[in-house]
C-alpha cells in the first residue's frame, strides 16, 4: 500500500545480490509455518477432536483462547525485546518450539496441558511473525510493493496446506495424525526458512526513508513499529484514530470466531468433506488478498476499502449459518479468506496516514485483545452449536464495518505533517484516494 512507515537505510549491501523473490519464498515459508500452520490448523482439526478425543464445545475454546493469549505475550516480547527481531537464533527456536507442540499435542488427552501447548505455540507463532515482518521491511525496502504483500500470502498458503492435509487424512486415519502430519508440514516449511536472512548489516545508518506499509498484524507489531507515527494533536485525528480503533477492535472479535469455529460450523451442517475443503479455499483466497488489497489501496481511499471489506466479510462469516449447502459453506470461505489479512493490511496503514502516536501498537493491541475476547464471548452459545456464534461474529463485524463508516466522513486524504528523511531527501505527499 502507499502510505509510508519510516525505516532504516543501509549504506551496504550484506551479501551477493539475489532474486527477491528468494526472500519472499523464505519469508512466506516461515509465515506459512508459523501462522497457516502452527496457529490455524487447530481450526481443521477441532471437529475431530470433538467427535474423536471427547472435547467439549467450551474447552474448544478454551485452547483457542490460550493460543491467543500466547500470540499477545510473544508479540509484547518481541516489541519489548526489539534485538529479537534481527535474530536468527530466535527466529529458527521459535519455529522447533512450533513445530514441537504440535507433534506433543496427541500424546495426551489432558486439557490442561493442551491449554499450555496452545499458549506456547502462540508465543512461537508470534515471535516468528514479528522476525519474518521486521526481515521483508528492512530488506525490500527498495524493491515495489507487491513483493512483502506476496511473502504476507504465506499465511494464506500455510492455511491451504494444512486444510488439505486434514482433508487428505481424515477418512483413513484421526485427530492424531492430524497432529503429526501438521507438525511434518511445519518442519518442511521450517527448513524452507532455514536460511531467512534476518539480521541488518552492521554499517546501517540511522537515516530514514519511506517505504510501503503492506505488513498485516495479524495481533503483533513489528521492530519498526516506534517509527510509524508522528504526534498528532489535532483532536479531530483523535476522532478518526479513535473510529478506527474502534473498528479495529471489534473485528479482532469478529473475525476470530470465524477463524476459530468456521469448520466446525460449516461441518454442523455439512458433515464430511466440505468443512475442511473450505478452509482450503479460505487459504487459497488468503494468499494473494494483502497484494490486491495494497493494490486497491492505490486507488481508492482506505476507509472506503475497510467499509467495503468489513461488510464483505460479515456477508461471509453469516452465511453458513444462514444458509446451508456446499455452494453456501464454499462462498463464505471465499469471502472470508479474502478479506481477514486485507483488513489488516488496510488499518495499519490508515493509522500509519494518520500520523497518530503509536498507532500501530496501539491498533494491534486492541486486535490482539479482540482476538483474545472473540472465543470467550461466544462460548455460552456453543451449547446450541456454532451457528449463533458466527451471528454474533458477523454482527460484531458489522459493527466494525459502523465505526469504518465514521471513519470516512472527514477523513485527511492528505497530511500535511512531513516524515523524517534522509538530509536532503523530500517526501512526496499521499495522493488523495490513494494515501
Amino acid at each position: 500500500m502507499s502510505a509510508e512507515i519510516p525505516r532504516r537505510s543501509s549504506a551496504r549491501s550484506d551479501g551477493p545480490a539475489r532474486s527477491p523473490w528468494v526472500h519472499v519464498a523464505q519469508a512466506a515459508a516461515a509465515l506459512a509455518a508459523g501462522m497457516g500452520v502452527g496457529r490455524f490448523v487447530y481450526t481443521p482439526i477441532l471437529p475431530l477432536m470433538h467427535a474423536q478425543a471427547g472435547l467439549s464445545a467450551g474447552a474448544g475454546a478454551n485452547l483457542a483462547t490460550a493460543n491467543y493469549v500466547g500470540y499477545l505475550a510473544g508479540a509484547l516480547v518481541g516489541i519489548l525485546l526489539p534485538a529479537l527481531a534481527r535474530s536468527s537464533t530466535a527466529l529458527r527456536g521459535s519455529l522447533i518450539v512450533l513445530t514441537g507442540t504440535l507433534a506433543t499435542m496427541p500424546f495426551t488427552h489432558s486439557i490442561a496441558v493442551w491449554i499450555v501447548l496452545r499458549l506456547v505455540a502462540g508465543a512461537a507463532s508470534a515471535l516468528i511473525f514479528v522476525i519474518a515482518v521486521s526481515s521483508l521491511l528492512s530488506r525490500l525496502r527498495t524493491h515495489p510493493a507487491h513483493l512483502p504483500g506476496w511473502a504476507f500470502g504465506g499465511v494464506g498458503a500455510g492455511i491451504a496446506l494444512s486444510g488439505l492435509l486434514v482433508l487428505v487424512l481424515r477418512p483413513v486415519s484421526d485427530w492424531q495424525a492430524a497432529w503429526w502430519g501438521s507438525a511434518g508440514l511445519a518442519a518442511i516449511l521450517t527448513a524452507l526458512s532455514w536460511n531467512l536472512r534476518v539480521e541488518l548489516p552492521p554499517a546501517t545508518e540511522p537515516a530514514m526513508e519511506p517505504v510501503p506499509a503492506t505488513a498485516p498484524a495479524l495481533g503483533t507489531a513489528t521492530a519498526t513499529d516506534s517509527l510509524a507515527a508522528t504526534p498528532a494533536r489535532s483532536p479531530r485525528t483523535h476522532r478518526w484514530f479513535t473510529a478506527l480503533f474502534v473498528s479495529y477492535t471489534l473485528e479482532g472479535v469478529g473475525y476470530i470466531v470465524a477463524g476459530t469455529f468456521l469448520v466446525a460450523a460449516i461441518e454442523q451442517a455439512s458433515p464430511g468433506w466440505i468443512g475442511s475443503g473450505a478452509w482450503v479455499l479460505v487459504g487459497l483466497a488468503a494468499v494473494p488478498s494483502s497484494a490486491l488489497w495494497a493494490w486497491l489501496g492505490r486507488r481508492w481511499s482506505r476507509p472506503d476499502l475497510l467499509l467495503a471489506a468489513l461488510v464483505i466479510q460479515a456477508a461471509g462469516i453469516a452465511l453458513p449459518a444462514l444458509v446451508g449447502g456446499v455452494a453456501a459453506a464454499l462462498i463464505s470461505a471465499f469471502l472470508f479468506g479474502a478479506t481477514f489479512l486485507g483488513v489488516s493490511t488496510i488499518a495499519l496503514a490508515a493509522g500509519a496516514h494518520l500520523r497518530f502516536p503509536r498507532s500501530v501498537a496501539l491498533l494491534t493491541a486492541g486486535y490482539s485483545v479482540g482476538q483474545i475476547l472473540g472465543p470467550l464471548v461466544v462460548t455460552p452459545l456453543l451449547r446450541h452449536g456454532y451457528h449463533q456464534a458466527l451471528i454474533l461474529a458477523a454482527s460484531v463485524v458489522l459493527a466494525a464495518a459502523v465505526a469504518a463508516a465514521v471513519l470516512r466522513i472527514g477523513f485527511p486524504h492528505h497530511t500535511g505533517a512531513a516524515r523524517p528523511t534522509a538530509p536532503g531527501r523530500q517526501t512526496a505527499p499521499a495522493r488523495a484516494g490513494g494515501q
